[in-house]
């Protein structure tokens, strides 16, 4: 598919584009150009204080895990039979 370059640089991505990855306005798209090419795509971004509270929580987890505090499995099968006991 063609886009053209209009003015202030401004592209239109194609509607078939747009839907198939369920894009609205507002989303946020990352552009950024490696060797004389032109990629587009989207991220999500989330507020600095959610991603140090998971940047935490996940912290915790994995202290939790090497002192023992945290089961971990070897299977899913194992994680199952664990719940079904629970």
């Amino acid at each position: 598919m063609l886009a053209e370059l209009r003015t202030k640089s401004q592209i239109t991505l194609p509607k078939d584009i747009v839907n198939s990855l369920g894009l609205s306005e507002g989303d946020k798209l990352d552009i950024f150009e490696r060797d004389g090419i032109i990629y587009i795509r989207p991220v999500a971004v989330y507020p600095k204080a959610y991603v140090e509270t998971l940047q935490n929580e996940i912290s915790q987890l994995k202290a939790d895990i090497r002192s023992g505090k945290q089961p971990t499995f070897d299977s899913i099968d194992a994680l199952m039979k664990k719940l079904e006991e629970d």
